[in-house]
């Protein structure tokens, strides 16, 4: 149960309904992440806009590899209900419960290659706390790979976004 209330729909602003009632009407629910950003319109909207822009818009990165970051930094932060979300939306995705589970094992026990296990290794390593610490040479080492800074910078983004949602959902112990 969550630390804080959840507001149901019938509590929240109409510009809050609007993006809710297509949800409820494919699903029947509302997730509690849902609930909680609907708390405040403007958090509400502000985290819509990356979720549509970083991770349903098709970018410069594969849906997989985005998957993949949603994952292991939701499994790296101790964030339950991120991973269970993420996991379901992998296999939407078409990803396979084996490819999923190698994924949460851990960037050297998946099947991809040694470009993407780099990046995927310096996304986790962007998403501590001493992320200050990444050198140029980390970044450099990235574009050896084929990667440019577009993709780069989309991919810490990600990452940033995993890290600000994880927050939310352990702070406020929603899934449990």
């Amino acid at each position: 149960m969550a630390h804080i209330k959840l507001p149901e729909f019938e509590e929240m602003t109409p510009s809050i309904q609007e993006k809710a009632r297509p949800i409820l009407e494919k699903t029947g629910q509302l997730g509690e992440i849902f609930k909680l950003i609907a708390l405040d319109e403007k958090i509400y909207f502000a985290t819509d806009m990356m979720v549509q822009k970083y991770l349903l818009d098709q970018t410069t990165l594969s849906y997989d590899v985005k998957e993949a970051i949603a994952l292991l930094i939701s499994k790296e932060n101790g964030c339950k209900m991120c991973v269970d979300v993420h996991k379901s939306i992998a296999k939407m995705l078409g990803l396979t419960e084996e490819k999923i589970e190698r994924i949460l094992q851990g960037v050297d026990a998946m099947d991809a290659t040694q470009g993407e296990k780099a990046l995927l290794n310096f996304c986790i390593k962007a998403s501590k706390k001493d992320n200050y610490k990444i050198l140029k040479e980390e970044i450099e080492a990235l574009k050896e790979f084929g990667y440019n800074d577009t993709q780069i910078l989309e991919a810490v983004a990600i990452t940033g976004y995993f890290n600000y949602i994880n927050t939310l959902s352990n702070v406020f112990a929603l899934g449990e």
